[in-house]
């Protein structure tokens, strides 16, 4: 005999929960908004709640079949009856294996739908977010979100709904089919109800610590292995690691996972073995008080019988239900925390009356132009964020690895804005470049030019229109980008160029190809465009990648371009390469060139100096040179050896 029957799995899993859930204080609205998922579904939801309550109904029916054959059939030597009613018994046992079947495939209907709404959701709304929210929100708690949260927040209408429903119709029709065969032995039976529970929570806050233990190191196990495992990591590890004491770490972690496994099966086996004991008990004293019973003739065999086979479909509903609370919050928390990242509004968004960019070439105005990094709580969650780590905020990532990057409300002159009062213009198909020390604010000026932040004052302004009027996809359609670091997919040179321009012909990508310069490198690759360029583009050189960059950039054909420092940190072999490629992708185009670089400096049509978020100086070489100011001392100390 056993308790596990019914709902004793569903009580197995509640007490694994983490009970805290429970004690949460949810937002205003999260139930209203829960059903508002559901509401899709609730056609299915309604037919998988009437094949559950039929399951529960059905709990009944086989003991009191059982009950009937022994006292009307065997007592009486009616082997008609016997056969017949063993018969429906064998019925209802195949029955009850169809609808669970079929309620198997409603909750996989609805739990699998609800993984999808919410998944593509909050997959949706995290890639329209701003750059910001991504150099302050932890990678790995956005996966989270989309995977853990998103799935716990499906059982609220799947194991959790069903097992709430089916318990309680369960309790409710055993206790009553038990009342009316004996209240004696009934009440004998809740006796045991008591000591039953006790282990179970027992063991249950047990196991949930357990649980939440083997989740930290399962996710350090998991963090040491991707962060050593891709081709950054891996390096590092291969220049400055030593392998035995990597090994002895993992091993150290792997050894805390393995004790923790240990614990678990042992508390569980002692979770079931307190339910089975109980459960004996509870069979002893049943047989022992109604089989006296019987023998004064108050109670049937039969009913003894059919009380022996209702005791385990009792005892796992009720254990559930004593934990039910916790089922309920851990799923509405899992929706609470999905809803958290819905909540959060991009901080660059369409205005409602954006327009798109006019067509043909472009002029570029900054007005007035003063920007500071966004408060980490304007952008992310705390609860996504790098913790102690996001104080650090490096303005570093969105055009591949600038250089002007500050812990926010750190920079600038008036110790708060990293730019302050930027004013410049280029007419269409001039190239202004920027230069200055490390910090002064040139690559938060190229973001800028490509929305990636919107200016706290002034304006910037292509073909006349403020970007903030602009819509985004005129402006990314516009304006392109090459950083020093340019990032490419784990995917074939071929999908990494159609990236930019999914409909692009052959001829297109052979042309953007030849104009960068990297057509022969392609065709020497294994597979041609079909190679794979490994993490991050790890397979290929620095060049090699940058001109690929350019490539995909001249697919996407914008009439703005900005080059920040594309030619930094390579051999001049490869520096040749790609200002080559550069020189191409910028003719009749206006462009931003961030760089050190004097071959691309001389030739700018205006230069601007940048220092400490300030425009100091702008005019040709020529005329900076001339001047003697911060520009002729960045050409004697940075670009004097390229003369």
């Amino acid at each position: 005999m056993t308790t596990m029957a019914g709902g004793g799995w569903q009580a197995f899993r509640s007490y694994r929960q983490d009970s805290g859930a429970a004690k949460h204080p949810l937002a205003p609205g999260t139930v209203r908004r829960v059903l508002a998922y559901a509401r899709p579904y609730r056609a299915q939801i309604a037919v998988f709640l009437v094949l559950v309550t039929a399951s529960a109904l059905l709990v009944v029916a086989t003991p009191l079949l059982l009950k009937r054959i022994i006292d009307d059939g065997v007592a009486t030597g009616d082997r008609a009856l016997v056969v017949t009613l063993s018969a429906i018994v064998a019925l209802i046992a195949l029955g009850e294996a169809g609808l669970t079947l079929v309620q198997r495939w409603y909750s996989a209907r609805i739990g699998e739908g609800l993984i999808y709404d919410l998944r593509t959701d909050v997959f949706g709304h995290v890639q329209r977010q701003s750059v910001a929210f991504f150099t302050r929100s932890q990678t790995g708690a956005l996966v989270t979100r989309l995977n853990s949260d998103v799935v716990g927040a499906q059982q609220a209408f799947t194991s959790t709904l069903s097992g709430v429903v089916a318990n309680v119709i369960s309790v409710v029709v055993v206790l009553a089919t038990m009342l009316s065969l004996s209240w004696q032995i009934t009440l004998v039976a809740l006796l045991v109800v008591p000591v039953l529970l006790l282990p179970a929570r027992r063991v249950g806050r047990r196991l949930a610590g357990l649980a939440r233990e083997a989740m930290t190191r399962n996710a350090e196990l998991g963090n040491r292995m991707t962060e050593r495992f891709n081709v950054a990591g891996a390096l590092l590890v291969k220049l400055y690691g030593d392998p035995a004491r990597e090994d002895a770490e993992f091993a150290a972690t792997a050894a805390s996972v393995r004790d923790i496994g240990v614990r678990t099966a042992m508390s569980n086996r002692v979770f079931f073995a307190a339910l089975g004991a109980m459960a004996s008990l509870a069979t002893a004293l049943v047989y022992g008080v109604g089989g006296v019973l019987a023998i004064e003739g108050v109670a049937t065999v039969g009913s003894l019988v059919a009380f022996a086979a209702l005791l385990g479909r009792l005892y796992g509903p009720v254990a559930a239900l004593s934990n039910v609370q916790v089922d309920v919050m851990t799923a509405l928390v899992s929706f609470e925390r999905v809803f958290e990242v819905l909540d959060l509004r991009p901080a660059i968004e369409d205005a409602p009356d954006a327009v798109d960019l006019p067509d043909g070439p472009l002029a570029l105005e900054v007005e007035g132009l003063s920007f500071r990094y966004p408060a980490p709580g304007s952008v992310t969650l705390a609860s996504l964020a790098h913790g102690a780590a996001q104080e650090a905020e490096v303005d570093d990532g969105a055009l591949g690895g600038g250089e002007d990057g500050r812990p926010p409300g750190a920079t600038g002159a008036d110790g708060g804005d990293v730019l302050q009062g930027i004013d410049l213009a280029a007419r269409p198909g001039q190239m202004i470049a920027l230069v200055g020390p490390s910090g002064a604010g040139k690559t938060t000026l190229g973001m800028l030019i490509a929305r990636l932040y919107d200016p706290v004052r002034g304006t910037v302004r292509l073909g006349g229109v403020d970007l903030r009027k602009a819509t985004q996809r005129s402006v990314h359609g516009a304006v392109g980008v090459v950083t020093q670091d340019a990032h490419m997919f784990h995917d074939t040179v071929r999908a990494n160029l159609l990236y930019a321009k999914p409909d692009a012909s052959t001829e297109e990508i052979d042309a953007a190809l030849t104009a960068a310069r990297v057509d022969v490198v392609v065709e020497r690759l294994p597979q041609g465009l079909d190679t794979v360029v490994g993490d991050r583009g790890h397979r290929l050189s620095g060049g090699e990648k940058q001109r690929l960059a350019i490539a995909r950039l001249l697919l996407r054909s914008p009439r703005v371009v900005v080059l920040d420092e594309a030619t930094a940190h390579l051999d001049s072999e490869s520096e040749a390469a790609v200002q080559a490629a550069l020189d191409q992708a910028m003719t009749g185009r206006t462009s931003v060139v961030i760089a050190h670089r004097l071959s691309t400096v001389r030739r700018a049509d205006l230069i601007v100096v940048l220092n400490e978020g300030r425009i100091v100086e702008q005019g040709t070489h020529a005329k900076l040179l001339a001047a003697r100011g911060l520009y002729a001392q960045l050409y004697r100390t940075q670009f004097a050896t390229h003369t």
